[in-house]
């Protein structure tokens, strides 16, 4: 279970500090995926990181009593230098498990060939996001983060990255943000609405929706 207890997150700017996010409490048990739904700058991604712990809160607590996993798709803890190959090598040496095999499944799944032998820091967009989604599916966690995890390729890549995920672990809590209302409907269980750092949640997507629509026309 994840316990987010009423969390605040402030950067500070130039102008003054910023509220990114104003007193957010939910909580999130295994099996439950809670979709989060809002405009540009709402503070979807900062939620992301501060559940995955790659930040801190201002003030309020997140517990984890549950296994979390890095934001899917997320390529910034790639080490550019290294190869896509030395890369799962050097995350399945972290986790202690059998790297030979966690190459097979890399291999197959984003279809990189020969570039899977080169450095990361020439990989396009898309080759990046096929590998970090492959390295994120080696590793078995109780609760995944995703983040706009189909931004990008085509639909046969959609079609495995949700098998993967919504098949062959149905019974995993997951916390998903996304742009695309359809994908939300489609995948999750719970709602919420970010705006303007204050969130809202909903047992109902149309409900959810409806608030977000309301939020976009606002002035």
């Amino acid at each position: 279970m994840i316990v987010v207890d009423h969390v605040h997150k402030v950067y500070p700017t130039r102008q003054g500090d910023r509220a990114i996010l104003n007193d957010i409490s939910f909580i999130l048990a295994r099996g439950e995926k809670l979709g989060v739904i809002g405009r540009n700058g709402a503070g979807k991604s900062t939620l992301v990181r501060l559940v995955s712990g790659a930040e801190q809160p201002t003030s309020g607590t997140i517990t984890r009593s549950m296994s979390v996993s890095w934001p899917i798709a997320f390529g910034g803890a790639f080490q550019g230098a290294l190869t896509g190959f030395d890369n799962v090598r050097f995350i399945s040496r972290i986790y202690q498990q059998d790297y030979s095999q966690n190459i097979d499944f890399v291999q197959d799944f984003t279809e990189l060939g020969i570039y899977l032998r080169e450095p990361v820091r020439s990989y396009s967009q898309g080759m990046r996001a096929r590998l970090a989604f492959a390295i994120s599916m080696i590793i078995e966690f109780d609760c995944y983060l995703i983040d706009e995890v189909i931004a990008v390729g085509d639909a046969r890549f959609h079609e495995r990255c949700a098998m993967e995920l919504f098949q062959k672990r149905a019974d995993r809590a997951m916390l998903i943000i996304s742009h695309d209302a359809e994908y939300v409907r489609n995948h999750c269980n719970k709602f919420a609405v970010l705006h303007n750092g204050d969130m809202s949640l909903y047992t109902k997507f149309d409900d959810a929706y409806e608030k977000h629509m309301q939020n976009m026309h606002a002035t």
